[in-house]
């Protein structure tokens, strides 16, 4: 069983550091001339895992916009798991999930168990109830090889009050509480991935931010092994792909690019071109 940090280092050695959101809005669906329904759901993502195959290497399905059409919905979902599975490409399920207790279990295993129905490579986690509240969902992605991206500082303004928060107790004292999330994922791939290049559990870092501010120390998330970062915010959110070294600094090689509706708005007859666009033009930046 090969750890999803190598994985992901391997994909990004060969495919490069662009993630594609699957995001079927309402008015991408309406644009793309598709039904606002499961039916229109499913024909988006498998078109998009179609377009993404040989070009891209990571997938990151936004699960809210299908699990919106119920049952259904999560039927198609699975389908479009196993499409991208089939094109090679790494799943990143985008749920978000948090709780307590056997909760939080039963959602892990929902995202992390191989053979479930809504498997994927890796799932983002909520850990705003608590970071010790993540150690089922760790233990379990570490025992099947799969990964994790917990968000530790997002770009909505109504964040700001909770993760620039100072922590008064514990291993972290005096860190805001983003910085503490941030430094228990290095610090737990620090002890469960030692020797490897790549740890296992990522973290969620938006582009348009200001780390210093935050409490964030990318240079801990950089010390081995490295510590990935799933960065939305490029794209339609504002960031340049040309300031992906200067935003994330000694992390950029292990940051995750995401782009969905700047490429998604293409249209179902432009999406390779956009793709491919997306592709040159991180390269570049990375060059």
């Amino acid at each position: 069983m090969v750890p999803f940090g190598d994985r992901l280092a391997e994909t990004i050695d060969r495919y490069g550091h662009l993630c594609i959101g699957i995001d079927p809005h309402t008015y991408l669906l309406e644009q793309w001339g598709l039904p606002v329904s499961a039916v229109g759901a499913h024909a988006f993502g498998l078109r998009v895992v179609e377009a993404l195959k040989g070009r891209v290497g990571i997938v990151k399905p936004q699960v809210a916009f299908y699990e919106r059409f119920g049952s259904i919905g999560y039927k198609v979902l699975e389908e479009v798991f196993e499409a991208a599975r089939d094109a090679g490409l790494i799943v990143i399920a985008d749920v978000k999930r948090g709780d307590v207790g056997t909760t939080l279990e039963a959602y892990s295993e929902a995202w992390l168990t191989p053979g479930m129905p809504l498997e994927a490579d890796a799932m983002t986690l909520n850990p705003y109830q608590g970071f010790d509240t993540l150690a089922h969902p760790l233990q379990l992605a570490e025992t099947h090889g799969k990964g994790l991206f917990i968000l530790a500082a997002t770009s909505n303004p109504e964040s700001a009050s909770i993760q620039t928060a100072r922590r008064i107790r514990g291993s972290m004292n005096g860190r805001t509480v983003a910085g503490g999330i941030a430094g228990r994922a290095a610090k737990w791939n620090r002890e469960h991935a030692a020797g490897r290049s790549a740890g296992s559990i990522g973290v969620v870092l938006g582009a348009t931010l200001d780390f210093e501010f935050l409490g964030i120390d990318l240079d801990d998330l950089a010390g081995a092994p490295t510590t990935p970062v799933l960065a939305p915010g490029f794209g339609h959110q504002g960031a340049s792909f040309s300031d992906v070294r200067g935003i994330f600094g000694q992390v950029a090689d292990a940051t995750i690019v995401t782009s969905a509706r700047s490429v998604l708005a293409a249209g179902p007859d432009g999406l390779e071109h956009e793709i491919e666009a997306q592709v040159d033009a991180l390269r570049e930046a990375y060059a």
